[in-house]
C-alpha cells in the first residue's frame, strides 16, 4: 500500500509518500498557504493511488496534546470528509530537526533547504511510521 504522509502547517504543507513495499518514505512537495489545501490533497490521494495517509501529529515533549495538536486533529476531520481512505496520526516530535540535519548535508543553498524542509519533514513522520509498524509496535493511530 502507498502511504501519504502530511507535515501540516498553516503556512507551509509537507507531503511525503513511500513505495508500494512500505520500506522507504521520499519527500513529493511542500504546498503553500491554506488555498485549497484539501481539495489538492485529495488530487494528490487520486493520482498517486494513495491507501492510507500519515499526519504528523506536534505532541508537546511530555506526549500531552497542545493547541496545535488540536489544529491538526481537526484538519484531519476536515480531510476525512474529501478523502477515502484511513486517517492515522503518527508522533512528529523532532521530525523538523531531523530533517534540518539531513539538509544541512545535502549542501544546498539555506532558501532551497527551507524549501523543501517541510517536504523532508513529511518524509522522516513517514518513515517513523513505516518502522514502527513493521517492528510491530503498532504506534498511535
Amino acid at each position: 500500500m502507498r502511504y501519504l504522509a502530511i507535515d501540516y502547517g498553516t503556512s507551509r504543507t509537507g507531503l511525503a509518500v513511500c513505495d508500494t513495499q512500505e520500506t522507504m518514505a521520499f519527500p513529493l512537495n511542500v504546498i503553500q498557504g491554506q488555498k485549497n489545501l484539501i481539495q489538492r490533497i485529495a488530487q494528490i490521494v487520486a493520482s498517486e493511488h494513495i491507501g492510507a495517509i500519515v499526519l504528523g501529529l506536534p505532541l508537546n515533549m511530555d506526549g500531552s496534546q497542545g493547541p496545535q495538536a488540536q489544529q491538526v486533529q481537526a484538519f484531519a476531520r476536515r480531510l476525512q470528509q474529501h478523502v477515502g481512505v484511513e486517517i492515522h496520526f503518527q508522533d512528529e516530535r523532532l521530525s523538523s530537526f531531523g530533517a534540518e540535519e539531513k539538509l544541512q548535508a545535502t549542501g544546498l543553498s539555506k532558501a532551497k533547504q527551507r524549501a523543501r524542509l517541510d517536504a523532508v519533514a513529511a518524509a522522516e513522520i513517514l518513515q517513523a511510521f513505516l518502522e514502527e509498524r513493521k517492528g510491530g509496535s503498532g504506534g498511535p493511530s
